[in-house]
């Protein structure tokens, strides 16, 4: 059965991810926004047990009932929980109580995916394992964040090798002024956020075929962009006053050398890679230096079917809304995204984080303008 080899090939790949890890380096968490490993391998297991084995598998036994509340993320119909913040005071359960906590469910679910389901289940079982895929990239971001500042600065995976490509943002794809459609359509699975299918009307605009280098935001730093307030938004502008930034997350200027923190530890800046870890206000800061701006979502969704992406989640110029005729699921399934449309800003792509078949041209990441931990970089429009 599909769905069975799905779900143990997910399962696996989350543990797979784990897998270089010191078991401290489970445990911990630096800021609000990265949360520590064994959370995330407890969480993605509660969302099966949780809406899939206690309401539907017959003698199912609960593997512990305090977990509900350590490892509920947001489902506000599910109980109170721990609050995000506190993820990484939680010393138990330990790793070894959250792996066999995985084990129990993961048994039971086997058993589960042997019987007959209505599409209604098996699209819940197909949302978990979609769910869990989120979660390794988030697995990959987070640790990348503990280690990275660390100041030890210790390698991830030595064999592990990050995203480098040769830019050049001097080709350019024009697109015609039209209207064009955007979306999910077709077979398959897509998330709630992506519905549903609609006409926008786009007036003439270019968007660069390569996303922007290190070496080209190089310049920007060197011409003094993180001094000039006239590149910036008012609020950007106050998070780099604030927060004293000067560079792109993770970049070091040692002994006159920039330098980079990488899956390898502590490395030279490739000049030829794809930009990486900056927030949306570094991304508009850039493009109004260049004297141009972001793609909205809808320009980007547009020209992607004549672009190279995938290396990079891209800011674009557009808010995170709801699309015409978006409606939520009920009970706690119609949490999973609706909830959060206010305050953020779309990427559209994917990163070298991404699991595989986990992106398409309509997937609508979003996040908060200061955040950078994601691998986020940018694509110039005009």
């Amino acid at each position: 059965m599909q769905l069975k080899k799905d779900y143990e090939t997910v399962r696996q790949r989350t543990e797979s991810i784990c897998a270089p890890l010191k078991t401290e380096d489970y445990v911990v968490q630096p800021v609000a926004d990265v949360s520590p490993p064994k959370w995330h391998l407890g969480h993605t297991t509660w969302f099966f047990e949780t809406f899939l084995l206690m309401p539907n598998l017959e003698g199912y036994t609960e593997f512990d009932p305090q977990y509900n509340f350590v490892f509920n993320s947001y489902y506000e119909s599910v109980g109170s929980r721990v609050i995000r913040t506190d993820r990484g005071n939680l010393s138990r359960p330990a790793v070894e109580d959250i792996m066999r906590y995985r084990r129990h469910v993961d048994d039971a679910m086997y058993r589960f995916l042997e019987q007959e389901h209505t599409p209604e289940i098996q699209a819940l079982i197909t949302l978990g394992l979609n769910h869990e895929e989120q979660h390794q990239e988030l697995l990959y971001t987070d640790i990348k964040y503990i280690l990275g500042h660390n100041p030890l600065m210790p390698a991830y995976d030595p064999d592990k090798q990050s995203a480098r490509s040769a830019v050049d943002n001097t080709s350019w794809l024009h697109m015609k002024a039209g209207i064009y459609e955007i979306g999910f359509a077709g077979e398959g699975f897509c998330f709630d956020n992506e519905l549903s299918r609609h006409k926008v009307y786009l007036g003439d605009y270019s968007i660069s075929t390569s996303l922007v280098s290190n070496a080209e935001y190089l310049e920007f730093i060197q011409s003094g962009g993180y001094r000039d307030f006239r590149y910036w938004h008012a609020e950007g502008w106050d998070w780099v006053k604030n927060n004293q930034v000067t560079a792109p997350m993770y970049w070091y200027l040692i002994d006159g050398r920039w330098m980079y923190y990488t899956w390898q530890g502590l490395q030279p800046l490739a000049t030829d890679a794809p930009l990486c870890h900056i927030s949306y206000y570094e991304a508009a800061a850039y493009a109004s230096w260049k004297g141009m701006r972001l793609p909205t979502e809808a320009e980007w969704e547009a020209a992607a079917p004549q672009l190279s992406w995938g290396l990079r989640w891209e800011w674009t110029e557009s808010a995170y809304l709801p699309y015409p005729g978006f409606t939520k699921a009920p009970g706690a399934i119609g949490e999973y995204n609706g909830k959060f449309m206010v305050s953020q800003m779309v990427l559209r792509g994917a990163s070298e984080v991404t699991p595989p078949g986990h992106s398409r041209i309509t997937y609508r990441n979003f996040f908060h303008p200061p955040l950078r931990w994601q691998f986020t970089g940018i694509r110039l429009a005009k």
